[in-house]
């Protein structure tokens, strides 16, 4: 089994890229595990309090879970793994189920911030992008998916997501394995990452 850790700054495309990958590998080898699926369940706390979390902090993340499926993963055993609301900011009832298979993706803009994890990862990816691309891309995706307004994206990328990105994310670039910019909008860079990957799982 290879685990591939796909890591970057939010708005760099990382869906984008591993769900694309998933179609070229051919979806019966492939695997795809988000860290969106392992923040913390804080339901002791009010929504107003949930909201003022730091989500783009390494503590927002359940690592220890995390790991611990991972492992069964690589001992060949199938997962379940929670299904998180970001309108509520709390876990819902709901599971994934994640099968074994040869290739599993793991995907996430925290997920070189914890050397348990990043020990885990066959192969590490770093996906790169501007910030301003990135800025475009989390309006466009939480206008329409998270019904959040665009000054509100704009305040959070500004005072909370560039200062995390800069202390925990940034910092894990040059200890990637491969460096993928993914700045340009165009369907050449998804052919180009399908390129990438098909050195990386010979």
């Amino acid at each position: 089994m290879i685990i591939i850790g796909v890591c970057g700054g939010s708005g760099s495309g990382k869906t984008t890229l591993v769900h694309a990958a998933k179609e070229h590998l051919s979806s019966d080898k492939v695997s795809v595990i988000s860290q969106d699926s392992f923040y913390k369940q804080h339901d002791s706390l009010t929504f107003e309090e949930r909201c003022k979390l730091n989500f783009d902090h390494p503590d927002a993340i359940d690592y220890e879970l995390f790991t611990l499926q991972l492992s069964k993963l690589l001992k060949s055993q199938p997962i379940h793994t929670p299904v998180y609301s970001f309108s509520e900011h709390l876990r819902t009832d709901q599971v994934n189920v994640v099968m074994p298979k040869p290739i599993v993706f793991v995907e996430g803009i925290l997920i070189f911030a914890h050397k348990g994890l990043r020990n885990l990862f066959s192969q590490a990816i770093f996906i790169d992008a501007k910030q301003d691309t990135r800025l475009r891309r989390r309006i466009e995706r939480d206008t329409r998916t998270r019904g959040r307004t665009e000054d509100e994206v704009k305040s959070r990328f500004a005072e909370t997501i560039i200062p995390m990105h800069n202390q925990h994310i940034e910092p894990y670039k040059q200890t990637a394995d491969h460096i993928f910019d993914n700045d340009p909008d165009d369907l050449s860079r998804l052919s180009s990452f399908c390129n990438l990957l098909d050195k990386v799982v010979k």
